[in-house]
């Protein structure tokens, strides 16, 4: 399979979608663009999701080298996530997401 950094885009928006695009990638990345996080501190913070589908989205955002994910050897195991610089490069996208939505979807 063709790494999403080696396929060629027709358009920017195309491109960033096939990224971030889908249900539950945005989400975990915004709430990621906060700090690290485990997983269930996502879990608990992104209703809606399985924990199948949120183990299934952390690999696909892993591979596309948008966040780390962190295993420490410890009883429990702990497992924590964070955005990679590449990840962090999206903030500006989310702030403008979040500024748009505030300005037309949240009621005053």
């Amino acid at each position: 399979m063709m790494e999403i950094h080696e396929k060629k885009f027709d358009c920017p928006v195309t491109a960033t979608l096939e990224l971030i695009g889908g249900r539950w990638k945005a989400p975990i990345l915004f709430y990621l663009s906060k700090g690290t996080r485990r997983f269930g501190q996502i879990d608990a913070t992104i209703s809606g999701i399985s924990r199948k589908v949120l183990t299934e989205q952390l690999k696909d955002l892993e591979k596309d080298g948008l966040i780390i994910r962190e295993y420490y050897k410890e009883l429990p195991p702990r497992v924590e996530y964070s955005l990679t610089e590449f990840g962090q490069s999206l903030s500006s996208v989310f702030n403008a997401m979040v500024h748009w939505a505030n300005e037309n979807l949240v009621k005053k």
